[in-house]
């Protein structure tokens, strides 16, 4: 071949000429080559809480899981006491851990299976000191040790799950230290599965440990606890979760107010989880950079103001309606919730009684919001403080309860605001017997002065008498054999304790004439017919003479005992209710009722039984 015959347009590299790559950029290499990454000039920091690109967002709640026994907040007493099991190698082979949710049950669980297979360079025993990697943490945290098995109850909770989970039980660990079982929800274990459990659990094989986590301690089997170590998490104060919140605020570089994580803190009730997962939620509340207020997540929660709340708490103890009422419908046009105002209420309720007894330190609020409760449990007695309690706490059930909720708040708000400062029944009394006025917020100044009409008082309170006749039964033995009068036979039967003649004189006798030996009377409708025969043979039997019933028609005669004394109750009613002491009551009190009278006698009168005849032998 000539030298012409090679095409000069496309010569052959020479060696010192970088070789040019001609190919597709777009098209992947066909043994998988990666494609060349050209390097920009600048690339734009990324914003500390933004995910890195084509990744998927880690939320809060998994992102800052602790992963030392030092991370866990709010638990110091049980890291104390695992500290000092590992310690001392006082190690059990079943741990119980349990609380409400998201205070850290199924993170102590793996920590505590990090820890008893712990082993580093330098460490070769089990540790709760976790601050450096040890040889199985990673496998462990990954959730891919063969050791480790970690089991969800509520979808594994069969007999036979159980029996192939225990099935290795006495085989040694292929390379930790322990076979390790975190079973979570254990309460959701079948009965047989707890059984298939028991045994294992009592006697287990050295290389054994279990860790039991459960939110509802109550439905373990006893047979069950009593072979575990039990740690009860306790909730975490909203305190130390706000703080908790702060310092992950400065890593996340978002910025969330004093008060709106205070708010995030008193919504999680104790939940480190639940905290979190609403601080996440929060932060996407604002732009970038931007704070996010108390207010953005008030309004987020669908919480009422705090500030507010108290404002119309203060109104209600004050008696002012109207405003009362109008505080409430800003509120709900704000937003908040009825049911959670009526919470908010309670729960002002029980701070002003409470810094009413303890001082305002007491209460972990604002210095201003301590001071107004505390301003509001000074002006009010503690058993005024606690009938507004018993009133919310009713108020809140009916707004549950109610169709329709914003009703049923401002009726209670109406009760509220007219009973919340009533004196109770015994500081009532008390002003009446000295005369002064019970001070209702109704207004119109003091209330009369008890006047008239004979008072006794006791020491349970107050009963008003009325000269009455002495209508208690003749004693046993002194039967008389002369009745001279319609009411003299009462007696006797009263006497001879013939409960149902008694009952059938009173209700059904109306008496037209008394002789003695004689009774002419009326009866009145449903009488028995058998009346007259009983009384004539019982009043023969216990004169010892023969009695004539004389029975007239026509609807005539007398009233009855029953209605006389029924007459009688009324009059004596009517007297009552219109004692100024009881119409002071009444008109202090309204829609209270008088239920009953208990008439009393004088106080100091003693009975003293008639002196027998001189001529009378002993």
């Amino acid at each position: 071949m000539a030298d012409d015959d090679l095409d000069t347009e496309a010569p052959f590299p020479l060696d010192d000429e970088p070789v040019k790559e001609e190919r597709d950029p777009n098209t992947a290499d066909i043994f998988g080559a990666p494609a060349a990454v050209q390097t920009p000039a600048a690339v734009p920091a990324a914003p500390v809480n933004a995910a890195p690109a084509g990744a998927a967002y880690t939320v809060i709640a998994r992102k800052y899981r602790p992963r030392r026994f030092e991370d866990l907040i709010g638990q110091e007493a049980m890291v104390r006491t695992l500290t000092n099991a590992f310690t001392s190698g006082r190690i059990a082979h079943a741990f119980m851990l349990t609380g409400v949710r998201g205070v850290g049950k199924t993170t102590t669980a793996r920590l505590l299976a990090r820890a008893l297979n712990y082993e580093s360079d330098t460490v070769h025993q089990p540790s709760i000191d976790l601050a450096v990697e040890g040889v199985h943490c990673a496998s462990i945290i990954a959730g891919r040790h063969l050791d480790v098995m970690e089991v969800d109850a509520a979808s594994q909770s069969k007999v036979d799950e159980m029996r192939d989970l225990l099935s290795g039980v006495n085989t040694v660990p292929v390379s930790a230290r322990y076979k390790v079982y975190v079973i979570d929800e254990v309460h959701m274990l079948s009965t047989a599965a707890f059984n298939a459990l028991l045994k294992t659990l009592e006697e287990p094989p050295p290389h054994a440990k279990f860790i039991f986590a459960t939110t509802e301690i109550r439905k373990v089997p006893v047979t069950i606890l009593s072979r575990c170590q039990r740690f009860d998490l306790r909730r975490v104060e909203p305190e130390v979760i706000s703080k908790s919140l702060e310092a992950i605020c400065r890593l996340e570089g978002a910025s969330v107010d004093e008060e709106g994580l205070a708010l995030i803190a008193r919504a999680a009730e104790g939940s480190v989880r639940d905290a979190q997962s609403l601080l996440d939620q929060a932060i996407v509340q604002a732009d970038h950079g931007q704070m996010v207020t108390g207010a953005v997540v008030r309004d987020m929660l669908g919480l009422a103001d705090r500030g507010q709340t108290i404002g119309l708490f203060e109104q209600l103890m004050k008696g002012e309606t109207a405003a009362a009422i109008a505080s409430f419908r800003t509120l709900y046009d704000f937003g908040a919730d009825p049911v959670v105002v009526m919470l908010d209420l309670l729960e002002h309720a029980h701070g002003a009684a409470l810094a009413k007894m303890l001082g305002p330190d007491a209460l972990h609020l604002p210095r201003d919001q301590a001071s107004r409760l505390a301003a509001i449990g000074a002006g009010a007695s503690a058993g005024t403080l606690s009938r507004v309690w018993s009133m919310l706490l009713k108020a809140h059930e009916d707004t549950r309860k109610a169709p329709d909720p914003v009703a049923a708040v401002e009726m209670a708000l109406i009760r509220l605001c007219y009973a919340a400062d009533l004196p109770g029944p015994e500081e009532a009394l008390k002003r009446l017997q000295s005369g002064e006025s019970l001070g209702a917020p109704s207004g119109g100044g003091a209330l009369p002065s008890p006047g008239g009409g004979a008072r006794a008082a006791s020491s349970g309170g107050a009963s008003y008498a009325q000269p009455q006749g002495n209508l208690r039964p003749a004693p046993q033995g002194t039967a008389q054999t002369v009745l001279q009068s319609f009411a003299d036979v009462v007696k006797l039967i009263d006497s001879k304790r013939d409960m149902v003649l008694k009952l059938d004189v009173d209700r059904f006798v109306r008496l037209v004439d008394f002789k003695p030996g004689q009774i002419t009377f009326a009866t009145a409708e449903g009488a028995p017919q058998n009346l007259t025969q009983r009384l004539a043979s019982r009043l023969k039997e216990w004169t010892g003479r023969p009695w004539t019933m004389v029975i007239e028609g026509g609807g005539g005669g007398a009233e009855t005992q029953y209605e006389l004394q029924q007459r009688e109750a009324a009059a004596f009613r009517a007297e009552i209710e219109a004692h100024p002491t009881i119409m002071a009551l009444m008109s202090a009190f309204p829609g209270a009722e008088i239920v009953g009278i208990k008439r009393a006698s004088p106080a100091g009168a003693a009975e003293v039984e008639p002196a027998p005849d001189e001529g009378e032998d002993d």
